[in-house]
């Protein structure tokens, strides 16, 4: 199988975007070791990485990678966004078969057949999914952490992810922000929305994604719109299937504007 490097950030991000087969996966340099060793695991999933808050920890927010990164792939970049009190918590999806590579193993949410709003989803695995990062947000509850300064992001896969765990999870939470990515299982809302309407979300996408078509995103969008209050749809001219300085400072914003420091 054919890998091919089809995008590259040579900036403060610091990261390659692989084409293997159909499947694009974004890899940080800094952390290709890990990427090469998580891919290594027969479905086990690597811990979390944990970036903890640099004063009293208020908030937390939980970013999920895209297909075939891993939880070490936004880590840095997200650290670089969090407020001093906010800690990060950035976990690696399983290593499991997936459809749309071929059946080719990769840490995935879930499977995937396509990336089209129109063709058949693993319903299953993205409830399966969605029940985990379900888990990551309680746990913080537990530790004393309110909802409301809890905040979902992720890339791709894992910003589709997101999207239906926070939609689906019944306290209020700070927000989601939800990057190059669209609404899993959208025929089923607003009839599974559990979320108060008011809670903020945030969609960013590049016009020139390749990989999950912008309009797909716009599509999502306009389903958000229709029963979510406070729903953003943010374009990137010339942005591909990656992102750019101008969106994490969008996101840094977010972040400051919904959970701000205590």
């Amino acid at each position: 199988m054919v890998c091919v490097c089809v995008e590259e950030n040579t900036g403060s991000l610091n990261f390659r975007v692989f084409r293997v087969g159909f499947t694009c996966i974004r890899v940080e340099l800094r952390s290709k070791q890990q990427f090469l060793l998580s891919q290594a695991l027969t479905g086990m999933a690597a811990a979390p990485v944990i970036i903890p808050s640099i004063a009293k920890h208020t908030s937390t927010l939980i970013f999920l990678h895209g297909l075939g990164d891993t939880g070490h792939g936004w880590a840095n970049s997200m650290g670089s966004l969090r407020t001093p009190d906010m800690k990060v918590i950035c976990p690696t999806a399983p290593n499991m078969p997936v459809t749309m590579n071929g059946g080719f193993r990769l840490n995935s949410w879930f499977d995937l057949k396509s990336i089209s709003i129109s063709d058949p989803e693993d319903e299953e695995g993205i409830k399966k999914a969605t029940r985990y990062v379900h888990e990551l947000i309680q746990s913080e509850m537990k530790a004393g952490i309110n909802s409301n300064r809890i905040m979902l992001g992720g890339f791709s896969q894992g910003g589709a992810l997101a999207l239906y765990a926070g939609l689906t999870f019944a306290e209020p939470l700070a927000g989601v922000m939800a990057l190059s990515c669209w609404l899993p299982l959208h025929k089923s809302f607003p009839g599974v929305r559990k979320c108060p309407d008011t809670v903020p979300v945030l969609q960013c996408h590049g016009d020139c994604d390749p990989i999950v078509f912008y309009k797909f995103g716009q599509l999502s969008s306009s389903v958000l719109k229709s029963f979510m209050k406070n729903s953003h749809f943010q374009t990137y001219q010339g942005l591909g299937h990656s992102s750019c300085d101008p969106e994490l400072s969008d996101m840094k914003k977010f972040i400051e504007d919904h959970v701000p420091r205590q």
